[in-house]
């Protein structure tokens, strides 16, 4: 748990440029790949990542609207990644301002819970990795190259001479 706001920032940082390299990596084509028959598309995925960017800091008292909830579905890729990159930004900067050090042990009620602030942080950054991963599957089910992560992707071993872990 964050007992630092900035230490989230600096989480918030490198998780959100992941996030960034993973729904750059997107094509119009990729969003119909589903999950199962009844399930979401990487589309619909994407976009609740995306959604969750104003959901979730509006349900915390940060924001003053969700600014996303109820808009449909994207069908051009790059509206998911210039959305993000926006929202993510006002999501820094809006925990910045309004949250400070002190304030992180405060509990606000939360989709019917109550949870400390520093968790909703933390809550916030597990979701995105959670639903990260998800979208990396998809990805390769699509066809498409993966951005490395953590760690490089299959394709960059392959690029630079080495081989592929198993």
């Amino acid at each position: 748990m964050y007992r630092h706001i900035s230490d989230f920032l600096a989480d918030w940082q490198m998780e959100t440029a992941s996030t960034s390299k993973v729904l750059e990596a997107l094509t119009d084509a990729s969003l119909a790949q589903p999950i199962t028959a009844e399930g979401r598309t990487l589309g619909q995925l994407a976009w609740h990542v995306v959604q969750t960017l104003t959901e979730m800091p509006h349900n915390a008292g940060l924001l003053d609207n969700h600014e996303l909830e109820s808009q449909p579905v994207p069908t051009s890729a790059s509206v998911f990644a210039e959305t993000y990159t926006r929202l993510a930004q006002q999501v820094a900067a809006i925990v910045e301002e309004r949250w400070t050090d002190d304030q992180l042990g405060d509990e606000v009620p939360m989709y019917g819970d109550v949870m400390s602030k520093r968790f909703i942080l933390s809550l916030l950054i597990r979701h995105e990795i959670h639903h990260r991963g998800q979208m990396t599957v998809l990805m390769r089910q699509a066809g498409l190259r993966v951005p490395g992560v953590y760690g490089p992707a299959r394709e960059d071993w392959v690029e630079w001479g080495m081989p592929v872990p198993a």
